[in-house]
């Protein structure tokens, strides 16, 4: 079902870009002949497009495969060399007919000099931008060469940097010293994903390439460029919109416009438009309009729009887009804490909840449309509204922002700046704001963009990480004005300038984290970056007392699982402390502080593969505090998305989902503290308190029952009420000092508190209570028991236990399977049905064989 919902988004995007049938445009993809070369020698290959240098040199076979062991050190000269790529192509002769024909380069990357048929006919110099020239009087029957050569980013960065004459400030997650150029970081230069250059949880490859379609285009007389759908105001009766787009005409005589929505006509009107450019807006209605909501909410109407111009009956050109009906504010408003930072959509305050999101390969062709319905769908299987597209990374490709259309998945995009100041001379900001204009055209359609944002961390870079004094101290005031300046200029203007220019009314913030325009981050304001767990070492209980108005990144390392580790390692590598697993672990605290905050809270693992196990657990049991914690202080905080949701390559990080698409344990139990109706109980200086936390627009009728039971199932308290579960509210629903629950407090690490909510007539949320870290319970030894019967796509796997097993984890060793649950505690004498889908169809015999249970009590004792 993945495959085909990609692969039938995939065909949607075509043809919202091909022409339709009587269409007098016409276009080709030219995806086909390529050959590169390392401009050092003559000896062309073949190459792939879209694609990039690496990985085109890995399918010639010259280097190995980055991501294994320690290859990508070796790889460091590939960034440092000019490439060139070629090909010929024929042009359609009914192409050649056509009065204007252009070529389109979706993405460049980056330094580009284009040659056609011998003629320079761009010189690009930013990834993110679309690039199109007139090519009428160049392009010829026959074969035609097209040639792009690639100049080496570090080359220009380099120049660049020497000759600034100030050093402008940069983090360390830019990987120079393992690049080769020592400390010159010079990644901020050029207008590239900055995550090349390395990250700390990325690896430093910096690719150079044709990373998005190159199309030929032809028409005549008209053509459509730039629709937009501005939604005016909304009534249940109906949705008045503005439909404008930018047309250029180059023919005589009279023409038509045609809307239709649905595909039903909503505008008919003839035009006189002399030859050149035009902006066109008319005003449509939608009768009856239905809503789009977030996920959890309501359904993701999607409206399709098609706008043609005609001459006669002939269609000159036409173009498509899709909407969604909805209102998104940002609320900011004074309160008795400080000034509230929430998303109110279509009238109702809604928490978000999700996560920050980044490239999902280091070599962007690499990313599958299956790859992208497996992200944005766990996010939504697991209950997310929102996904941040960072700042290091990319404008995402149309598909991204398709399927989060599709399933309700709100976007907070940053513009592409993270961690760093920029330059701020006059060609770097014009490139800036054009990067700005094409991107924000080209995504201001879809529901799902909830806002745009300037940068990420770059204002608490300056003010709170010590940038600007370190630069007043060591360079002067009058440089640190010109830094500062840059910043103002790009962030304060010319970006907020870009969204109030095409698309108004969209929201701004000008960077995260911060209290607003200039201000740096503080609790009662804003949107905050929380980091005192992890690097500052503080216990994961800071999660729920030290809360913002909006958790914009927080989160906790993990390795992947042992399936993963297996496809970039030797088992000779397997040790946290080897020289394979520290270079894939790009923190710098990262593996040791996984271990301090492990022996904290968990007994030390017997071996490297439970450590993996252990690990797992410690990241999704220390983040499930800050989950369920943000959410049960609404309305004071209302946002909370944990760093990251994705890995760009095999490594230990703040991934939930590893590289391969495996869910890690975050992931599973994202799942239920992001449930839209949760129950969560916590202990603070020995008050129990448990609370029902609910995002649903209405009023629910619910039964709570507590129970608190040993470890061997003996039942020792039980209490249920029925309640009425407040809409859109957390609440606390029981609450008791812990020594009148529980008599005896030397039985404490053996006894829990299960917490059950029945909403429906059915078990909707469930939690556990251990009232002692997880090391000091005198956990027992349980006797898992499971049966296999074929079901679909797999195996249902029927699972019981006579006493507690904390956190069963499922797997197949050496196998590929999805598991409907894992890493999850089974009460005694309790049964649970999961299934294990597979890949490849496997005999009963050979799935059992695999098949591994494990319980925490196996991480560190043997003989289990």
């Amino acid at each position: 079902m993945r495959t085909f919902t990609g692969l039938l988004l995939v065909l949607l995007t075509f043809l919202a870009l091909s022409c339709q049938p009587g269409s007098q445009v016409q276009e080709t993809r030219l995806h086909d002949s390529w050959k590169f070369r390392n401009v050092a020698n003559e000896q062309w290959m073949p190459a792939s497009v879209p694609g990039c240098v690496h990985t085109d040199l890995l399918e010639n076979q010259v280097i190995g495969d980055p991501f294994y062991r320690l290859n990508e050190q070796n790889l460091q000269w590939i960034d440092k060399t000019d490439w060139e790529y070629r090909t010929n192509f024929r042009a359609p002769a009914n192409l050649l007919k056509k009065e204007n024909i252009e070529i389109v380069f979706k993405g460049l990357d980056t330094y580009a000099d284009v040659y056609l048929n011998g003629n320079l006919i761009l010189k690009a110099d930013n990834m993110f931008r679309e690039w199109k020239v007139n090519i009428t009087s160049i392009i010829h029957a026959g074969d035609n060469e097209l040639k792009v050569y690639f100049h080496s980013p570090i080359k220009f960065g380099l120049a660049k940097h020497d000759s600034l004459g100030y050093t402008i400030p940069v983090s360390d997650n830019d990987q120079s010293v393992l690049g080769g150029t020592g400390n010159k970081r010079v990644s901020i230069f050029t207008r590239k994903a900055g995550y090349h250059f390395g990250w700390d949880w990325g690896p430093r490859l910096v690719t150079s390439g044709i990373w998005k379609d190159i199309i030929l285009r032809g028409w005549n007389d008209a053509s459509i460029e730039n629709l937009y759908v501005h939604q005016d105001s909304i009534t249940e009766e109906s949705a008045l919109l503005t439909v404008s787009c930018d047309m250029v005409v180059t023919g005589e005589g009279q023409l038509s416009l045609q809307v239709t929505a649905d595909g039903s006509q909503v505008l008919s009107k003839d035009l006189t438009l002399s030859p050149g450019s035009h902006r066109l807006s008319e005003k449509i209605i939608i009768k009856n309009p239905e809503l789009w909501w977030p996920n959890g909410l309501g359904n993701q109407k999607m409206y399709n729009i098609n706008v043609k111009v005609l001459r006669g009956s002939t269609i000159l050109s036409e173009a498509n887009t899709r909407i969604g009906l909805r209102t998104v504010k940002v609320v900011q408003e004074p309160d008795s804490a400080g000034k509230s930072f929430m998303f109110v959509v279509n009238g109702h305050p809604v928490f978000m909840k999700g996560a920050n999101y980044i490239p999902q390969d280091v070599f962007l062709n690499k990313v599958t449309p299956d790859r992208y319905e497996h992200i944005v769908g766990s996010a939504a299987e697991t209950h997310m509204n929102m996904l941040r597209v960072w700042g290091g990374g990319i404008y995402e490709k149309d598909l991204f922002y398709d399927l989060c259309d599709d399933k309700g998945i709100l976007v907070w995009q940053d513009f592409m700046f993270a961690c760093a100041m920029f330059p701020g001379d006059s060609a770097f900001l014009e490139n800036v704001r054009q990067e700005a204009a094409d991107n924000v055209r080209r995504l201001r359609n879809h529901p799902s963009i909830a806002l745009w944002c300037g940068n990420n961390e770059c204002l608490s870079a300056w003010y709170m990480w010590g940038w600007k004094d370190t630069v007043m101290a060591r360079q002067g005031k009058e440089v640190a004005d010109i830094i500062w300046k840059a910043y103002d200029d790009t962030y304060h203007h010319i970006l907020p300038g870009v969204v109030a220019e095409y698309d108004p009314g969209r929201f701004y913030w000008s960077s995260s984290s911060c209290a607003g325009m200039g201000e740096p981050e503080n609790r009662v304001a804003g949107d905050v970056h929380y980091w005192g767990v992890w690097w500052g070492k503080a216990p994961f209980t800071t999660y729920r007392t030290l809360t913002a108005r909006f958790m914009s990144e927080y989160g906790f390392q993990s390795f992947p699982e042992l399936n993963s580790i297996k496809k970039f390692a030797l088992e000779e590598d397997w040790d946290i402390y080897s020289e394979v697993m520290k270079s894939h672990q790009r923190s710098s605290i990262g593996n040791g502080t996984i271990e301090y905050y492990m022996l904290q809270d968990y007994k030390k693992p017997k071996d490297f593969p439970m450590f993996l196990y252990v690990g797992q657990l410690l990241q999704a049991e220390g983040t499930r505090v800050a989950m369920e914690g943000h959410r049960k202080t609404m309305p004071y905080c209302m946002g909370s998305l944990f760093w990251q949701i994705d890995d760009c390559w095999p490594v230990a990080s703040w991934s939930t989902i590893d590289y391969y698409g495996n869910w890690k344990a975050q992931q599973y139990f994202a799942r239920k503290a992001y449930s839209d109706i949760l129950i969560s109980p916590q202990i603070d200086k020995e008050q129990l308190s448990v609370y029902i936390v609910s995002d649903r627009l209405e009023d629910k009728e619910g039964v709570m029952d507590l129970s608190l039971l040993d470890f061997d199932g003996n039942i020792y308290w039980t209490k249920s009420e029925n309640m009425v579960i407040s809409a859109n509210s957390s609440h606390i629903a029981f609450s008791s000092p812990e020594r009148e629950l529980i008599s005896d407090l030397s039985m404490k690490n053996r006894l829990l508190l299960y917490c059950e909510l029945t909403v429906d007539g059915s078990k909707y949320s469930e939690n556990i209570l251990y009232f002692i870290p997880v090391k000091d319970l005198v956990l027992p030894e349980p006797k898992i028991t499971w049966t296999a019967t074929p079901g679909e796509n797999g195996y249902k796997l029927t699972i019981s236990t006579d006493k507690l097993a904390k956190n069963i984890y499922c797997s197949l060793v050496d196998g590929d399977a999805v598991f409907s649950d894992n890493y999850f505690d089974l009460l005694p004498g309790r049964t649970v049905e999961i299934q294990a889908s597979l890949k490849d169809k496997v005999s009963k015999e050979a799935f059992t064989e695999k098949l591994s249970l494990v319980s925490l009590t196996d991480s560190y004792q043997d003989g289990n």
